[in-house]
Order: structure tokens, then sequence, then C-alpha cells
């Protein structure tokens, strides 16, 4: 038996990445990991950069990456509103490894005028990118 599907909406500052209607919705919230199905109390929440994993309402499965935003589930409806969302076919995994390693360089340097919190934020968003390219290089390929 097919579950009861609601509408899911993904977009960003770049425009709509995803809608329409789908059984679950998995996202990685401030707090932890979440699982949105039909029917789950309202919601509104933080997320911070990672995977969207969502299962269509035919069953087919699409998985991208957020570098963070806002959930919100209503009773039919739920959005993810992202700072930036890319499908994770489309992610470059070398331009992943290099904003890794541009980071790294930012917070291991000895200069006094480092802005951590910026620097530690893109090492946190480079290293969701390559989490998400690894889950569907093993999930999906």
């Amino acid at each position: 038996m097919a579950e009861i599907s609601f509408h899911l909406d993904v977009v960003s500052a770049e425009g709509k990445l995803f809608a329409g209607r789908v059984q679950t919705v998995q996202v990685s919230g401030s707090e932890g990991e979440l699982g949105i199905h039909h029917g789950h109390a309202p919601l509104l929440t933080a997320i911070k950069p990672g995977l969207v994993r969502l299962i269509k309402q035919n069953g087919g499965e699409e998985v991208m990456y957020v570098s963070g935003g806002m959930l919100e589930v209503q009773p039919e409806a739920v959005t993810v509103l992202a700072d930036t969302a890319i499908r994770a076919d489309d992610l470059d995994e070398a331009k992943a490894q290099e904003a890794k390693r541009r980071a790294e360089e930012r917070i291991n340097s000895s200069h006094g005028d480092i802005d951590y919190a910026q620097a530690a934020t893109e090492l946190a968003k480079a290293m969701a990118q390559l989490r998400v390219i690894d889950i569907v290089k093993k999930n999906y390929r």
C-alpha cells in the first residue's frame, strides 16, 4: 500500500529546485536528523548544511545538498527554504575538496585577523557537500 503523500517545495535564492508530492523527506535539522512523513506535527526549525533526501509519490528518490536555511512543516505542505540548494548529481567533488582545503588553511593560519567563525562555516559546508557526494556514490551509482 502506498504511503499518503504531501506537497514539498525546496527553494533557494537561485530558484525552486523541487515542487511536488512526496512520501517522506529527510533533512539535517539544527538539533539532528529529521524525517518528515504525512501528518507530522507543525514545525519551524533551522536546518544545517547537509543532505535533503526525498521519496517521491511514485517511489522515486532524489538527493540534494542544502547549505542551511529553514524547514517549515504544515499539515499538508512542507517547505525547505535553503540558502543554497544543489542536486547531488550537480555537486563538484573537486571544488568541494578545494573549498575544504582553503577553509582548513584559514583555520590553521597563524594570522590574527582571520574570521574563525566564517572559516568554520565554509569548512562545514564543504564537508557537508563531500558527505552528500559520498552517500550518493555509495547508494545510487
